[in-house]
């Protein structure tokens, strides 16, 4: 018995309004969503499939804010130590570097 491959819509655009990229990644979901949450936070993690691999859209119900990862940033996820997440968790809704224009 053979499986049929994956197959996905374009990536969302970054000029797309957010809910509208937002519901495209959901349209690729591969599998169930796993919800996550304590007193403090929730958050719902899918695994979608887009043109350029599998990602993992990570989003908080209560916020409305998400973001995709891609293996390497997830990755890169391991790579810090616990004071790169206390500055992300004291700075909330804040990048942790400032964006060049």
């Amino acid at each position: 018995m053979s499986e049929e491959p994956i197959t996905s819509g374009p990536e969302p655009e970054a000029t797309e309004p957010a809910d509208v990229r937002r519901q495209r990644f959901l349209d690729n979901a591969v599998g169930e969503p796993i919800v996550i949450a304590n007193e403090f936070a929730e958050i719902r993690v899918v695994c979608v499939q887009t043109r350029n691999g599998t990602r993992l859209l990570i989003g908080s119900p209560k916020s409305g804010q998400w973001n995709t990862l891609d293996p390497l940033e997830l990755e890169a996820l391991t790579w810090q130590g616990p004071a790169t997440f206390s500055a992300m968790v004291g700075h909330p809704f804040e990048s942790l570097l400032r964006e060049i224009p």
